[in-house]
């Protein structure tokens, strides 16, 4: 995409996140008014979301969710960078809902709460409170899912589709594997300074009430392994993309490189090496386009002198071989 499409669909993100925070200070605390079937009401969500993790401590939940958010974060940067085509709607549909979970999330680590103020009711139904968030994310939400069912032959076509899952396995599990461990090892860097910390935070306050600390620290091990593992298996998703996007210009270019070494190809009509949209590399093509022309012209530069020789030029031959 060019810088100005990148421009777009970033300011989408930070445009929904700051029309949500300016909205919810306008409705915190704002006394209960109507407007014809739209109602203004100002609540503080405490609940998870979905019920998840409803079950830890209240401080723990916060924690939990406000990291889940900003891990969502990353997960974004990742799609828009592996998506092939330009497909403004989807780019911008993926900033729209992601924008409205960080307008909640950012809720949840400032205040421990969500602020929610806009309902609608028509005659006995009342609809649940929400935010302008929560409405941005369905939006968000239609736009994926309309550019999924248009474009999505886009996103990935059969012709540009690899039927191998490995193209070089033993490089993409050795890319897998170090991606994952260096991700790890920051990991658990990760949750031995945060634990120890919480442990011996708890054990001071509490009064060295290992019961009551131990209820803290468990809860927490729970929530800390549930988003080690979500991060491996992504690590391990984006290792296999990436390192597939690697390995497969690699061994294209290689079988065009033999294909030539056996003499094939060597004509404009031969197979030209053509990669797949997002492959890495993409240089490659016309390198093998400037080695098939050389490698062509010099073997139309090898030419074969024949000399026909009559039976004249024979017996004069002879006559002076004679002499």
């Amino acid at each position: 995409m060019k810088t100005k499409d990148w421009i777009l669909v970033i300011a989408c993100l930070i445009l929904v996140i700051f029309v949500d925070q300016v909205s919810k200070i306008w409705g915190n605390g704002i006394p209960e008014m109507w407007f014809g079937p739209l109602h203004v009401v100002s609540i503080h969500n405490h609940g998870a979301m979905l019920g998840m993790f409803s079950n830890l401590p209240a401080f723990l939940r916060i924690v939990t969710l406000s990291t889940s958010g900003f891990f969502l974060l990353s997960l974004y940067s990742f799609l828009q960078y592996i998506i092939p085509q330009k497909l403004m709607m989807l780019r911008v549909g993926l900033s729209l809902l992601i924008g409205g979970i960080l307008g909640n999330v950012i809720d949840r680590t400032l205040y421990g709460y969500v602020i929610d103020f806009i309902s609608v009711e028509f005659g006995t139904w009342h609809s649940p409170v929400w935010n302008v968030a929560d409405m941005i994310q369905w939006v968000g939400y239609a736009l994926v899912m309309i550019s999924l069912i248009k474009n999505g032959h886009m996103l990935w076509p059969d012709q540009n589709s690899r039927q191998t899952f490995w193209v070089n396995k033993r490089f993409q599990i050795k890319y897998a594997v170090v991606f994952i461990m260096t991700g790890l090892f920051l990991t658990l860097i990760s949750f031995v300074f945060s634990y120890t910390y919480l442990r011996i935070t708890l054990s001071e306050l509490t009064g060295h009430n290992d019961l009551l600390s131990s209820r803290y620290t468990d809860a927490y091990m729970y929530s800390f392994l549930i988003l080690t593992l979500t991060y491996s298996v992504t690590l391990f998703i984006i290792a296999k993309i990436i390192s597939h996007r690697i390995a497969g210009p690699v061994y294209a270019f290689e079988r065009f490189l033999m294909e030539i070494l056996e003499g094939k190809g060597l004509t404009k009509q031969g197979q030209a090496l053509k990669l797949r949209s997002g492959d890495d590399f993409t240089h490659l093509e016309h390198l093998a386009e400037r080695v098939r022309d050389k490698l062509g012209q010099i073997n139309k530069e090898k030419t074969v002198q024949v000399f026909e020789f009559s039976d004249e030029d024979n017996s004069s031959k002879s006559e002076s071989g004679n002499s």
